[in-house]
């Protein structure tokens, strides 16, 4: 038994250099050695094969170990996550690329099949789509009718059912805070009579909130509407921000959505989650016989997490596409956002203002943070190359806390719920939200992270209130030569507290991004915008053009290309391209520094921002699959 185990040993050291690739095919079994001709199924599979070649310090992971994943979608049941003992080094790292010329699909979600048109008249249809849509039982998870918020067909996004079908929104003709009721256009309705799944979609500043309807009692040409618990009370309670009674261009907008007599239109579907059936109108050219309709199961398809004392290092993502997450908090407990998509546990307003820290704040409260489908935190030197982040139902990456020299470069963040991109804190759920951040543990601190050459598009398409990039508490983080456009709120948005009491912020730089056609539906916005003291953080060589007017905003003036909001400290703005020098520092600390700002910046800073030319495929494939 000794002689078989040495020999045993002797040729596991003499494994070649190449012994350490192992690869995944969807045909795949986990059966197999994970060969190129025999590739595992699983990508589980593979990571613990790569995990057992390190804690047997094979000589083949002496180059780092490599997971090819060949072209096709894998469908994951639980999050895929990578723990310490998944970590490489800067010599031997652990790679998770895309097999060459391949585009393998990491998936949160599920198919739906078995359609067939709906025959007979469907209760509460539109007449103009009876005889239209079709219909499909919802997929089962664990024997129970899978819950969800979002659905696509053939990889395009369909609409859930709304009233109305454009920007001419209507508005709130009442709020009452002591009744915790609002008062709307009994036209506004769209034909409804019960609440039943009925949500309000409403625009309050800067952010939406989903409301899902309690009670709606019609009087006459009016109609008085109630909220479900718990987000009444956070949407009554909270003073900021808030909706608008008579405002300088009309009250509070809304929508409605999610109630079968507002599926009116092709491209709009209905779940009715009672009786476990789908609803959808096909588009023109859309076959439901052999369309790919998928809807997502899981919040998260990807975890790099360890510990600060046990960090997990040196893991690569190369050449992946992690697409279709869902996130059901609004189903369940709506979302009432502060701002940037972090939405409030709990805001009121003081009877008396005044903090230790501020003596003029006048409410608190306090936050949680949308989920994302791919997570880091307690990590270093990871990285996310040429990578793809579609059909989000909410963020699509975020680097929580104690991180540190990260890169993230030539991505694609396209078709997603909340952020693009979140970073570094932005208040834990106990601490108030107003406070600075200051560990006493640094390590925490989201810091050195390089965000650079990625496409930022079409993000916030849920909430509007979320940005394309946003960093809170960070330090050292470089965003440069980032391409953001068709975000309903600010593009790039740095910082966390609004306070000028110093942090854990600094040294964060915002160079040579392009940001055009933002503010999409909001108010009180920038193309790059910031919160708190962080000293020697720069803004330069910027470009930012093509500010967005929504009709139903409440001040239309009150936008910005470049926005240095409370607290802002120490902060440098200079070289920034913009059609015009419309820009705004509310309530700032001491130390900014303005400088040469506007048309007036040379032509060679404004073609020079954006993605730089080998990045420039990236706006060419969009193009291709849109």
């Amino acid at each position: 038994m000794t002689r078989t185990l040495l020999i045993a040993l002797s040729l596991l050291g003499a494994a070649p250099a190449y012994a350490a690739d192992i690869w995944v095919a969807p045909n795949g079994s986990d059966r197999n050695p994970g060969t190129q001709a025999q590739p595992l199924a699983t990508p589980n599979a593979a990571l613990r094969q790569a995990r057992d070649l390190r804690r047997l310090h094979d000589a083949s992971v002496a180059d780092g170990v490599h997971i090819w994943l060949k072209g096709g979608e894998y469908r994951l049941t639980e999050p895929w996550f990578f723990r310490p003992e998944d970590a490489g080094t800067a010599a031997s790292p652990t790679v998770v690329a895309a097999a060459p010329g391949e585009r393998p699909v990491l998936s949160g979600g599920v198919s739906v099949t078995g359609w067939h048109k709906a025959a007979g008249k469907i209760a509460g249809l539109p007449a103009a789509a009876q005889g239209q849509v079709w219909v499909a039982a919802a997929p089962l998870l664990a024997g129970r009718p899978l819950n969800f918020r979002q659905l696509w067909v053939n990889g395009r996004k369909a609409t859930r059912a709304r009233t109305p079908n454009n920007d001419n929104l209507p508005r709130l003709l009442t709020w009452d805070t002591d009744k915790r009721e609002t008062t709307v256009p009994a036209a506004a309705l769209g034909g409804i009579k019960q609440s039943g799944q009925l949500e309000m979609v409403l625009h309050q500043m800067w952010a939406v909130n989903v409301l899902r309807v309690k009670t709606l009692a019609v009087q006459g040409d009016k109609a008085r509407v109630t909220f479900q618990e718990p987000e009444s009370r956070i949407q009554f309670e909270h003073p900021w921000p808030r909706p608008i009674i008579n405002g300088k261009n009309g009250s509070s907008a809304f929508y409605l959505t999610n109630a079968i007599e507002l599926l009116d239109q092709p491209g709009e579907w209905f779940y009715d989650a009672p009786r476990g059936q789908v609803y959808y109108w096909p588009r023109p050219g859309e076959n439901l016989a052999t369309a790919q309709v998928v809807v997502p199961a899981i919040e998260t398809v990807v975890r790099v997490v360890g510990t600060l004392d046990q960090p997990v290092s040196y893991v690569q993502f190369k050449g992946l596409t992690f697409a279709y997450t869902t996130w059901l908090r609004p189903s369940e407990q709506g979302h009432v956002p502060l701002q940037a998509g972090m939405y409030l546990l709990d805001g009121y307003s003081l009877a008396k203002p005044g903090t230790p820290d501020k003596a003029g704040l006048e409410n608190q409260a306090w936050i949680g943070r949308p989920p994302a489908g791919v997570v880091v935190q307690d990590a270093h030197h990871t990285r996310f190359e040429r990578c793809q982040f579609l059909h989000m139902g909410a963020t699509a990456l975020d680097y929580q806390s104690g991180t540190h020299d990260d890169v993230i470069s030539g991505c694609t963040f396209r078709d997603v719920a909340v952020n693009g991109l979140q970073m570094g804190k932005f208040s834990d759920e106990s601490m108030e939200t107003h406070l600075p951040y200051n560990p006493k543990d640094e390590r925490e601190i989201c810091t050195n992270e390089l965000i650079e050459n990625n496409l930022v598009t079409d993000c916030g398409n849920e909430d509007w209130g979320a940005v394309g990039i946003g960093a809170g508490f960070v330090r050292g983080t470089t965003i440069r030569h980032n391409e953001i456009s068709q975000v309903p709120y600010t593009g790039i948005s740095v910082g966390w507290g609004w306070t000028k009491t110093a942090n854990a912020m600094r040294d964060n730089h915002m160079q040579a991004n392009y940001i055009h056609h933002y503010a999409q539906h909001t108010y009180d916005v920038a193309g790059v915008y910031t919160l708190s003291a962080q000293p020697g953080t720069v803004i330069t060589e910027n470009r930012v053009d093509e500010i967005g007017r929504a009709p139903y905003v409440h001040d239309p003036d009150h936008w910005f290309y470049l926005y240095l909001d409370e607290g802002s400290s120490n902060i440098t703005v200079q070289d920034n391209w913009c059609p015009t020098e419309k820009f705004l520092a509310n309530a700032n600390g001491p130390g900014n520094l303005w400088k040469n700002n506007g048309p007036m910046v040379s032509e060679t800073i404004k073609q020079a921002a954006g993605l730089e030319p080998a990045y420039q495929d990236l706006r060419k494939a969009l193009s291709i699959t849109n």
